[in-house]
């Protein structure tokens, strides 16, 4: 992995956990449309920072999540319930953004937390992983990319 993807997916997983953190201090805060946004952000950075390691990136938020469907889902890399997560989070940030008298409840914006909780760690774990993987592929020699294997 190039130094300055394996830095970049640093820095995007480092802004993941940060967009969590700010969404549970919205949420104790009762600002749940900004928890709910914040949450929303987490995921997103999250799936950003894999696409680092790819050297991919998209200008539109559709195309970040149908990459990250498209490669990490349907391949089987992560469960089609993080595919949901992102989408739904997706259509619930732009709702309570752009919508007048949108209402976020408590419970809402506690829920989508969670999720945003559970899909960030998820991603940590994939992310370690695949350090992992690298290190143990350059102290062995081998370079072959484990995606590349069929």
């Amino acid at each position: 992995m190039a130094d300055h993807k394996k830095e970049l997916m640093m820095y995007r997983i480092a802004g993941a956990k940060e967009k969590l953190d700010s969404s549970k201090l919205l949420l104790d805060y009762g600002n749940y449309k900004d928890s709910i946004g914040r949450s929303y952000y987490a995921m997103f950075s999250a799936v950003r920072a894999i696409l680092a390691l790819d050297g991919v990136d998209y200008s539109k938020h559709a195309g970040v999540i149908a990459y990250f469907q498209k490669e990490y889902v349907k391949t089987g890399t992560f469960d089609k319930l993080y595919s949901k997560y992102l989408s739904q989070a997706f259509q619930i940030r732009n709702q309570a953004d752009y919508e007048d008298f949108y209402i976020v409840s408590p419970k809402d914006a506690m829920e989508q937390y969670k999720k945003a909780d559970e899909f960030v760690k998820a991603v940590e774990a994939y992310l370690e992983g695949e350090r992992q993987d690298n290190h143990e592929r350059r102290r062995t020699g081998d370079g072959i990319d484990s995606k590349q294997v069929v």
